[in-house]
């Protein structure tokens, strides 16, 4: 029988094996339906911009985008609202803001629009607006398209099922730039719905997030948050299991946004022939 830690390195060496080719190398995994049409909210943004790159690179259509109002869309076609973009589209990839979840999940729904969303901070009325469009429209929606992430959200789950809720402590810790709005990150909370799942538990009975004061002794089963910002730094997140006598720590390095662009055109392609439902990552990893 494998010891946790074998059975854990299995699962990563499998992961690797099956998706060696993830969109970075030239002889990449998936097929280009060349008559895909995509639209980017948000195409003037730095993740915009990085979209428009990849979609192009990848051989579908570029249809355009919108963006707020002033703002540079370095030359792509500009639609006057979303409900016009997602009527010119098959799919939109969407990195905007929470306050357009809901505006955004009725106009793709009404326009039979696939839609891969990769906006964080979001609330449960949200979170209701993209579960009710995933049963009318093909949708993923995801707080990191990075494949490396999605990897760490696995394992995190493999281990917080195989370490004792009472002997092992999570706490997640991670840092973005001065710019970023919303805390704890959509990663951080992916990570920490990862090991409740492996615990059986819901994150929202077990979270603590921005200890201060006198807070009293650590509860068993607590998942706690910590939140660094400063300078330019894309995205950094460690998930830490501390016990009496050992520790193990998980860390995913984000040094370039176009992971992220290149997994969720990745994302997109694989959601193209997709039914209506709402998906996921470890689906378009093959995990």
């Amino acid at each position: 029988m494998m010891t946790n830690g074998l059975a854990l390195c299995a699962v990563f060496v499998h992961y690797l094996t099956k998706t060696s080719r993830l969109g970075i190398a030239p002889d990449i995994a998936y097929k280009t339906p060349m008559t895909l049409k995509i639209g980017i909210a948000g195409i003037s943004g730095r993740m915009g911009q990085m979209l428009t790159e990849e979609v192009v690179a990848a051989g579908a259509t570029l249809v355009g985008g919108v963006c707020r109002p002033g703002d540079d869309a370095k030359g792509a076609t500009l639609f006057a609202d979303i409900a016009a973009l997602a009527a010119a589209c098959d799919l939109v990839i969407d990195f905007t803001h929470a306050s357009t979840v809901i505006p955004h999940a009725t106009a793709l729904t009404h326009a039979g629009t696939s839609w891969v969303l990769g906006t964080t901070g979001l609330s449960a009325a949200d979170e209701a607006a993209i579960a009710a469009a995933g049963t009318k429209i093909p949708v993923i929606a995801a707080p990191n398209f990075s494949p490396g992430v999605n990897l760490m959200f696995a394992l995190a789950e493999r281990m917080a099922a195989a370490l004792p809720a009472n002997a092992y402590d999570a706490e997640i810790l991670e840092m973005h730039h001065r710019q970023k709005v919303d805390a704890p990150s959509g990663t951080a909370l992916g990570l920490g719905r990862a090991v409740a799942a492996g615990r059986g538990v819901d994150l929202k009975d077990v979270i603590v997030s921005g200890r201060d004061g006198h807070t009293g002794p650590r509860k068993d089963g607590e998942i706690g948050f910590a939140t660094l910002r400063g300078g330019q730094i894309v995205g950094s997140h460690s998930l830490l299991f501390t016990a009496g006598s050992e520790q193990i720590t998980l860390t995913h390095h984000a040094f370039d946004r176009r992971a992220f662009a290149t997994g969720a055109v990745r994302a997109a392609l694989w959601l193209a022939d997709k039914k209506p439902g709402l998906y996921n990552m470890k689906q378009v990893l093959g995990m």
